[in-house]
């Protein structure tokens, strides 16, 4: 009975007496208020921000956007052309080469023998030289050329006679440059027109004298012997 009587006691002490004031709640410190005041003040500016992003967005819409994007290229002289050559001044294109002035050409007449035989047959050569001094066109072909023998004043062959068809071949000469055609005389006589003619040239020491001519242009005469 004792003990019950000290617990009643002591519980009667530990509860709270009937009509005491309520216990003070503790406030939070100022570092609480300005990370609140922080916490909020930024959810302010997202959500204002959101607000001005979509009212830019529908503005531009509305409006059909009509400024042009710019767009960066690169630098022109950086972009590589399709079939572009070297880069550098362009070589001038040359000019025409004129034709050779005749009075500064020089046609020469040559044997390769001074003497033949009963049976060698004499090479004809003809070299045409540029006196000029600048490089010069010539038409050297067969249609401008001719061999002509003579023996004192008979005319005893001509490549010209029976010449079927000349040919044009035209030929740049540099100055002091020469071009040289050969010719095979075959020992026999020709007649103007290719008139039929059974004769022979004599030969037993016989002296013949070789022209060339070019165009217009006429050789000095080279003499030669047959035998």
């Amino acid at each position: 009975m004792a003990n019950k009587g000290k617990q009643d006691s002591t519980a009667r002490t530990s509860a709270p007496a009937k009509g005491a004031a309520p216990a003070k709640k503790r406030r939070p410190s100022p570092a609480v208020y300005r990370r609140r005041r922080q916490v909020v003040f930024g959810a302010l500016l997202l959500v204002l921000a959101l607000v001005i992003g979509g009212v830019v967005a529908l503005t531009g819409a509305l409006a059909g956007n009509p400024e042009p994007q710019a767009v960066s290229t690169p630098d022109a002289s950086t972009v590589p052309t399709q079939g572009s050559g070297p880069t550098g001044t362009a070589a001038a294109s040359p000019s025409p080469t004129p034709v050779c002035d005749f009075n500064l050409m020089t046609v020469a007449a040559k044997t390769d023998k001074p003497a033949y035989g009963p049976e060698e047959k004499p090479l004809l050569t003809m070299t045409i030289t540029n006196g000029g001094t600048a490089p010069c066109e010539v038409n050297v072909g067969t249609s401008q050329m001719e061999y002509l023998l003579m023996s004192g004043s008979d005319r005893i062959f001509s490549s010209k006679d029976c010449q079927t068809g000349g040919e044009d071949l035209i030929k740049t000469i540099q100055p002091g440059k020469s071009e040289t055609a050969n010719f095979p005389w075959q020992r026999n006589r020709t007649l103007e027109g290719c008139a039929s003619i059974s004769a022979t040239p004599g030969a037993g020491g016989a002296y013949y004298s070789f022209e060339a001519r070019l165009g217009n242009k006429a050789s000095p005469k080279v003499a030669f012997q047959l035998s």
